[in-house]
């Protein structure tokens, strides 16, 4: 046995929230938030259920802290661009969706997309807080980045809230796809892979359909 072996165990009966956090998103992902019992998250985490209830008192609880610890830091980070990118418009709004799609998208944190969708009937509670802490915010986030466009007269003025949806909508069906049926059907890349063209083509159409100056066409 090695002298670290102890401290080790001592570390997972005090284990952080953020660690249970990420236990729970694991387990929701794979068995569905209904599926998912509080004892299987403490397990998961390497911890007793008396010790996840030191600091969660429920499954509704565990997805606020999912939340919290993995999306609320990227709103942070995304909103501080709308102020450094003000003045490249174009720059601004595709590194909002790229950075989306890079650390919520193809990451875990996707599944709650998919999880949303498929138990929101089921736990109204639970996807009431989801609208308000991410869909709203995410949603004014784009629209904003989309205004400034707007406002620099480098996007043409659309209506935003109808450009934002379809701006967006394109990657979160891909991410809802690479927690449902990617893998899962013959000839389908594997899940978290897109095609080496899809963001060079998804750009191009965005922005041929935003900017005010048409877009160089490229020598062939």
């Amino acid at each position: 046995m090695s002298p670290n072996d102890p401290i080790r165990r001592q570390r997972r009966k005090e284990a952080r929230p953020s660690e249970l956090a990420a236990a729970a998103l694991s387990l929701f992902i794979e068995k569905g938030f209904a599926a998912t019992r509080l004892d299987e998250v403490a397990a998961r985490a390497g911890v007793s259920k008396g010790t996840l209830y030191l600091y969660f008192d429920s499954k509704e609880a565990l997805f606020k802290a999912v939340i919290e610890e993995g999306v609320v830091p990227l709103f942070d980070e995304m909103e501080a661009k709308l102020e450094t990118l003000k003045d490249d418009p174009e720059r601004l709004l595709r590194e909002i969706l790229l950075g989306w799609w890079e650390k919520v998208g193809m990451t875990d944190l996707g599944g709650i997309s998919k999880l949303i969708i498929a138990e929101a009937r089921n736990f109204p509670e639970v996807a009431s807080y989801h609208h308000e802490a991410v869909i709203v915010r995410w949603m004014a986030l784009l629209g904003r980045a989309i205004d400034i466009g707007i406002e620099r007269g480098v996007f043409r003025p659309l209506d935003v809230p109808t450009l934002r949806q379809l701006v967006f909508f394109p990657l979160l069906m891909l991410s809802v796809w690479k927690n449902s049926m990617a893998g899962c059907v013959a000839g389908c890349p594997a899940p978290g892979l897109v095609s080496e063209t899809y963001f060079d083509t998804y750009f191009d159409m965005i922005f041929r359909g935003l900017l005010v100056a048409p877009r160089e066409e490229s020598p062939r």
